[in-house]
């Protein structure tokens, strides 16, 4: 039976009182996204670590997007303008579609493959078959935390890790989101390996896949983190906006002569960030991928 998706673009400060209504109405599932996401307009939303409290309200998107699902039976357009009506809300743009319902998890099982990095490092997930061939394999399947290797800023920084990183040096994953940079840092051979992310449920999925890859790494808070420490490498995979804000903080973190990855980054960001970055480091692109970069630079002694 198919189902209808629901798509309606509403101001951030209406979002999840508007999908808490649709739950309520009988949605089968409701989600809220950047209605610009994955083009130059995205907002980059993040907190500054240790600067939030526990019960500050979430932040949301400018141009919020609520996309929710409903039986086929429902007059959803019907009920979409009396639910906007009753909450006052004055939609920015809305769409309704119908789409084939269908066994989702094996959907998503064929669209999820098997990623090679390189000859020698791959992420495989959990139900497809071993290579025996590949050395060094990350066993990770999609989930709530950012990070399963076929974005292309995930790419281009497991790129440079299997090329440049060594062995016994220390590396720290800034925004480790599902913890796979660690996995693969720890795997190809560093130690220790540290991730930091600002979010309880990133924290949670590094734990559990690293895991699920049989390696030990610690996994903090940023409040939870020792300030002080050092690092042969720092890698940040985050975005242009909190890498502008950290700049000083992720610097603090090389040791000298250390190496700082940075990505998240879009082609047109590039000089801007390299001009940033410069204080401390000899740093310049490493790799373009679909529009993404990554720079990668050694710190001044």
């Amino acid at each position: 039976m198919p189902l209808q998706e629901l798509k309606i673009v509403v101001g951030s400060e209406k979002a999840e009182e508007l999908a808490d209504a649709l739950l309520e109405k009988g949605a089968l599932s409701v989600g809220i996204e950047d209605a610009y996401a994955n083009t130059n307009n995205e907002q980059a939303l993040f907190d500054e670590p240790g600067e939030v409290a526990e019960d500050e309200e979430i932040q949301l998107w400018d141009n919020s997007l609520v996309l929710s699902l409903f039986q086929e039976n429902v007059q959803v357009e019907s009920l979409a303008r009396e639910l906007l009506q009753e909450l006052r809300i004055s939609e920015k743009k809305m769409m309704i579609q119908e789409v084939e319902d269908q066994d989702w998890v094996r959907l998503t099982q064929s669209q999820f493959d098997s990623i090679p990095i390189s000859d020698r490092l791959w992420i495989i997930p959990s139900w497809r078959e071993n290579e025996d061939t590949v050395e060094y394999v990350i066993r990770l399947d999609p989930g709530l935390a950012f990070g399963t290797g076929s974005h292309p800023t995930t790419y281009l920084c497991l790129s440079w890790l299997d090329e440049n990183l060594l062995k016994n040096q220390s590396v720290l994953d800034y925004g480790c989101g599902s913890g796979i940079l660690a996995i693969a840092a720890k795997k190809l051979g560093a130690n220790p390996v540290v991730g930091v992310d600002i979010d309880e449920q990133a924290i949670l999925a590094s734990h559990e896949n690293a895991k699920n890859n049989q390696v030990e790494i610690d996994f903090f808070l940023p409040k939870e983190f020792q300030q002080e420490r050092t690092f042969d490498v720092v890698i940040a995979n985050i975005l242009s906006n909190p890498l502008r804000l950290l700049a000083d903080m992720l610097a603090h973190y090389v040791k000298p002569g250390g190496s700082i990855v940075l990505s998240g980054i879009l082609k047109p960001q590039q000089e801007e960030i390299i001009q940033i970055y410069q204080e401390w480091f000899d740093i310049d692109l490493y790799q373009e991928k679909e529009g993404w970069i990554c720079l990668a630079g050694k710190k001044k002694e």
